[in-house]
């Protein structure tokens, strides 16, 4: 998708290379971000050199590469207290697991890590590796506790790595890098400033048996897009998750869940205090009337298996006609008449507005990191054109802050 340019005139840049094979696409971000008009500087690591050169990040941003903590032509010989209160940002893309614990334990034996010691402004941490050092207790576990000091985590993107294995560590898209920098620095019309969101997200997982469930294929992407952005803008926000292994956002409340029974409740108990519930998640349908307390055997004369299912509740609809009512936004994902069934759920689930998508588009809804989506209320219609989908929840909260406003206004007027 392409960004208007010129979003980023005065802003200071840092960016910090590890060494990862997704180092050669920075080259291209320090293009894009001086597209926009920011200053763009560049530390790298040692091992960062051994896949893209200093030299070209010279010729790309501009700037002499710094890549050493003592450097004698720095005033005072004090590199790493200038750069940091230089930058009004600093790009850690790619962060390598290596990068990820050395900032967890505090390191400051090079000039990357020290600097980010040294300085107050944001750091955004883009992770790249291999999924299973992504997806390892270790790194999880650092990443949760850079989360808690306030880094902010974009990504990983998922798909084939380097390695040829399938899954979440890509760094994300040099596009989506942009649109995220260009979104923090840019101040919204629509602010949400102390209004209390909660988000459902993920999917759900309805057990048959201690080994076997039913689920479904959502990421929990969009959900957590809409968390992330609704705090950048000052919402309360509390996300409650489907079991998926995408990151907490910052200055999110998540609570994890695994079934449609416990995410009903989750949902009621946050509705006290909430102003707008948003229902992102794809809940299961379906869940067995009784779950086998051992494994279900499979024996040579089993040539069909019969499953007695039962409706799950619907929890949107449950939160729209409780007492404590916030304002309701729903989705609905179909794969064919989609603004006949996005507007029947409007009305027969008592929402206040719907977000629909055709899931059966390759490239996006489910598992994809791009979305596109129509946004109906009683009255009026909002097209969302195919982009990422952080960009998506920028613009579908936009939308939502306004109605909800709207609403407060006639109600006021009662």
């Amino acid at each position: 998708m392409s960004i208007a340019t010129h979003l980023l005139v005065g802003k200071k840049i840092l960016l910090g290379i590890s060494g990862g094979i997704a180092a050669y696409k920075c080259a291209e971000l320090t293009r894009r971000l001086k597209d926009q008009g920011a200053d763009v500087r560049v530390v790298m690591t040692k091992s960062a050199q051994e896949f893209i050169t200093p030299l070209t990040m010279q010729a790309v941003s501009g700037h002499m590469v710094a890549t050493s903590l003592l450097d004698p032509q720095a005033q005072a010989g004090m590199g790493h207290i200038e750069l940091s209160k230089w930058a009004d940002m600093i790009l850690l893309a790619p962060a390598t697991a290596n990068l990820i614990a050395r900032l967890h334990s505090g390191f400051a034996d090079e000039l990357l890590t020290t600097l980010c010691l040294a300085s107050t402004a944001p750091i955004v941490i883009a992770p790249a590796m291999n999924m299973n050092m992504y997806l390892a207790a270790a790194t999880q576990y650092n990443l949760e506790i850079l989360e808690k000091r306030h880094f902010l985590i974009w990504g990983p993107g998922e798909g084939i790595q380097a390695c040829g294995d399938i899954g979440p560590g890509r760094m994300l898209d040099t596009d989506d890098l942009v649109q995220r920098v260009v979104a923090f620095f840019t101040p919204q019309e629509s602010t949400l400033q102390g209004i209390n969101i909660t988000i459902t997200a993920g999917p759900t997982q309805e057990a048959l048996d201690p080994v076997r469930y039913i689920s479904n294929h959502s990421s929990g992407k969009m959900g957590f897009a809409l968390a992330s952005v609704a705090a950048q803008w000052g919402a309360n926000v509390t996300l409650i998750s489907g079991p998926t292994p995408l990151p907490t956002p910052p200055k999110v409340r998540r609570e994890k869940i695994i079934s449609a029974q416990q995410m009903l409740t989750a949902s009621l108990n946050t509705l006290g205090p909430c102003d707008i519930f948003i229902g992102c998640a794809a809940v299961a349908d379906y869940r067995a009337k009784d779950i086998c307390q051992q494994k279900i055997k499979k024996t040579s004369q089993d040539e069909e298996l019969t499953l007695c299912l039962v409706k799950n509740p619907d929890i949107i609809a449950s939160v729209a006609k409780h007492e404590n009512r916030p304002y309701c936004v729903g989705f609905a994902a179909e794969t064919q008449s989609l603004e006949q069934y996005a507007k029947a759920k409007l009305k027969s689930k008592n929402l206040d507005l719907i977000a629909a998508n055709d899931v059966a588009k390759e490239g996006q809804g489910f598992n994809s990191d791009q979305n596109a989506l129509t946004v109906f209320s009683s009255r009026q219609k909002f097209d969302i054109k195919l982009a990422d989908k952080q960009e998506v929840a920028r613009q579908l909260l936009n939308i939502i802050a306004e109605q909800y406003k709207k609403t407060l206004t006639r109600e006021q007027k009662k």
